[in-house]
């Protein structure tokens, strides 16, 4: 009788703790205004309403809640649970955050072909973050200027950077200065920079258009905006809710496809708002295009020689 009462008792607490609802933070390293976050919520209302009584998303905010670039460092040390943000903003916890910005196929690939599993191991390791997802793809970014240029040639301009591009606009000859998203249209207006790197789609979120003349095509590597989580609470979910969480990011990232509407979307309104389009002949823009990516890698192994020519070989065509 005794080991019977220890037995229900047992079997209750165990269907408690997995009945027990979970509650995660999560920030957005963009403005709730943008795209991306409007992408991301139906997601994260979706997992509300079917994971009530397991596990819930409450969405914290964005910049205004926290600065962008300490975004990385409070999902590595749990001050957040889960984080929308890009590797670019992160690089100061981990170079090979900057990596994900070159991957040149899709999600869903990069799960099948190991380099998601890579990701995670390094991400595990050096960054105690477990990397869920990825939530843009097929979007490349731009140079945006106010001053027109006839080669790709930057040598006394001053441009707004993140990380992401920072080398390459250097090696082209580029004066750099980083700035949060929320001060570059400011600093157009008062000629404080002559340009900024931006993906293709997003500058009508910030009015940016409105100071910006000319667009230098092609595109050059991949706009990578992710999901990340602090790797403790990741691995303090039961399985039914890691199952869940993973369900609705891959449901996210399968439908990436929808961006291609929204560059395109972008681009006519772009020519609309009056933006020009410089381009080169095909040598230069090959060469212009493969430089960055040559710049990009040769930092990355630089900083990482142990998983930088991995990640290259996982990441490219």
């Amino acid at each position: 009788m005794k080991n019977t009462i220890v037995l229900v008792a047992l079997a209750a607490g165990s269907f408690a703790a997995q009945a027990q609802e979970t509650t995660l933070r999560v920030v957005s390293a963009f403005a709730e205004n943008t795209q991306y976050v409007k992408n991301l919520m139906p997601m994260i209302q979706k997992l509300n309403a079917e994971g009530k009584g397991r596990l819930q998303l409450n969405f914290i905010g964005g910049p205004k809640a926290m600065p962008p670039f300490e975004v990385g460092n409070a999902v590595r040390t749990g001050v957040v649970d889960v984080a929308m943000t890009t590797g670019a903003f992160y690089t100061n916890i981990m170079p090979e955050a900057d990596a994900l910005k070159l991957t040149q196929i899709p999600g869903p690939e990069l799960r099948r072909n190991g380099a998601v599993d890579l990701i995670n191991r390094i991400w595990n390791e050096k960054a105690n973050m477990q990397y869920l997802g990825r939530v843009i793809d097929y979007t490349p970014f731009h140079l945006y200027l106010t001053k027109k240029i006839d080669k790709p040639d930057l040598t006394g301009l001053k441009i707004r950077i993140t990380p992401v591009y920072r080398e390459f606009f250097q090696a082209l000859g580029a004066t750099v200065m980083q700035t949060a998203p929320g001060e570059v249209y400011t600093a157009l207006e008062r000629g404080v920079v002559d340009g900024y790197g931006w993906p293709i789609n997003g500058i009508f979120d910030f009015n940016w258009h409105e100071k910006t003349k000319f667009r230098v095509d092609p595109g050059f590597y991949n706009a990578e905006v992710s999901l990340v989580m602090n790797l403790d609470k990741w691995k303090a979910l039961n399985g039914g809710q890691r199952e869940l969480r993973m369900k609705h990011v891959i449901a996210l990232e399968n439908g990436n496809d929808s961006w291609k509407k929204v560059n395109q979307d972008d681009i006519r309104k772009q020519k609309e708002a009056g933006i020009q389009t410089i381009t080169f002949d095909a040598a230069t823009s090959k060469q212009y295009h493969d430089k960055a990516y040559d710049v990009a890698w040769a930092s990355v192994i630089k900083a990482s020689p142990q998983y930088g020519p991995q990640m290259r070989k996982l990441f490219s065509n």
